[in-house]
């Protein structure tokens, strides 16, 4: 992908910069894998907002991804690199050799035309090539690792990301997350070779509110620009600090920094390193 700029005719578009899509093959999906996102804006089955600021925004077409590469050792075709409007990585359509179809997230690099397998046993290091990792060199990168077999790809998904393979030992291998983590996971796990492609997804700028609108992000007004009443931040003449020791949510929770991982989390034993504190 590519960073495209557009001449400064409004402040918003000085500030703004696109996405050129030079690295899809085509526009359309493969209609069988593709369903309309419904849209709750951010409500319960209740009925009551759960998420705020959330809300219109465009029609959405998502396609249906196959995080389980179960399809082993059947080879397939990359048949177009496409947009999907709910990630920011690109998918890919795979043609198998036994007629079906499926999604992937597309790993960086991957072109149309490649041919890449699945497999349980140890296969070629390829963009797009799906293996076990055990059977993984320290220090190749990898992305949509499973945390449990036959669970499906959750880790390293979104643009740009990968994780970074450091050892195998007994049952478990040890990787390295995209926060710097390290921790064990089952060496048996699935993981897709490569990262995750559009690393440049980061650098997009959105410039102004009418595009967040159109991603269905509605406005966010802050806690210190409200009344007493509606906000521990609230009250005031004219700009004041927030008066308290710590930030707060709207529902007098702190916020900002806090730690919000359980204590004794049955995977806290998996990791061997936290990751880096934000300074």
């Amino acid at each position: 992908m590519g960073i495209k700029k557009v001449k400064p005719i409004t402040g918003a578009r000085r500030g703004a910069n696109y996405d050129d899509f030079a690295d899809l093959t085509t526009d359309k999906g493969y209609k069988p894998l593709m369903r309309a996102r419904k849209k709750n804006s951010g409500r319960n089955n209740q009925g009551k907002i759960t998420i705020r600021h959330r809300g219109g925004g465009a029609k959405q077409n998502v396609r249906m991804i196959d995080f389980k590469r179960d399809k082993f050792d059947i080879p397939a075709v990359v048949a177009t690199i496409e947009y999907d409007p709910i990630r920011g990585a690109r998918v890919a359509l795979l043609n198998y050799i036994d007629g079906e179809k499926r999604y992937i997230v597309a790993p960086n690099n991957l072109k149309k035309g490649d041919k890449i397998v699945s497999s349980k046993e140890q296969i070629e290091y390829k963009p797009g090539n799906a293996m076990p990792l055990k059977f993984l060199q320290a220090g190749v990168p990898v992305c949509n690792i499973e945390l449990e077999v036959g669970m499906g790809g959750k880790v390293a998904r979104g643009a740009g990301n990968l994780v970074y393979v450091m050892g195998i030992e007994g049952k478990y291998a040890q990787v390295k997350m995209p926060s710097s983590e390290i921790r064990l996971i089952k060496k048996e796990c699935l993981c897709t070779i490569g990262s995750v492609s559009n690393p440049d997804k980061r650098l997009i700028k959105i410039g102004n509110a009418g595009r967040k609108r159109h991603m269905g992000i509605r406005p966010t007004v802050r806690g210190s620009a409200m009344n007493p009443v509606d906000h521990p931040h609230g009250g005031g003449e004219g700009n004041q600090s927030i008066g308290l020791k710590r930030p707060k949510t709207p529902w007098g929770k702190p916020a900002l920094g806090v730690k919000t991982r359980k204590g004794g989390k049955f995977s806290d034993k998996l990791i061997i390193k936290r990751r880096k504190k934000k300074k």
